[in-house]
């Protein structure tokens, strides 16, 4: 006579359904990395043209972007040294924390000029990133 084994009780099983549930979204398309801190960082790409990062600039810290953009103004905090990828960086970031953030990763593309990081780049020169 064979037995049938009995499924694992509920309490058990439920981390593991869990864990697949987790994994398969974490797989799906668009899905990304993310450091051990959890947080992501809307930044330029290093390869992106000059002049797509410049309009993506300007559509972002424009009224229909509303990035908060002063910082990296002539005189602002984050201006020196003036440079095109690091003030993109800037203005994609405030948009796409002021868009939802993690929650909406979408909002970190500007035509495919930026991308989603997991390390913070105040602290990892983007250079050196990509």
């Amino acid at each position: 006579m064979v037995v049938a084994a009995s499924p694992p009780p509920l309490h058990l099983a439920l981390p593991l359904l869990l864990f697949a549930a987790h994994a398969a979204v974490g797989s799906a398309a668009g899905a990304v990395a993310v450091s051990s801190g959890g947080q992501l960082w809307c930044v330029a790409k290093n390869n992106a043209e000059d002049g797509a990062l410049q309009s993506a600039i300007d559509w972002a810290c424009g009224p229909n972007g509303g990035a908060d953009c002063r910082a990296i103004q002539l005189g602002g905090a984050c201006y020196e040294p003036p440079d095109l990828l690091a003030h993109a960086s800037y203005a994609f970031n405030d948009y796409f924390l002021r868009s939802g953030g993690a929650a909406n990763p979408a909002s970190c593309d500007f035509s495919g000029a930026a991308e989603l990081i997991g390390l913070n780049p105040s602290k990892h020169p983007r250079r050196l990133l990509s």
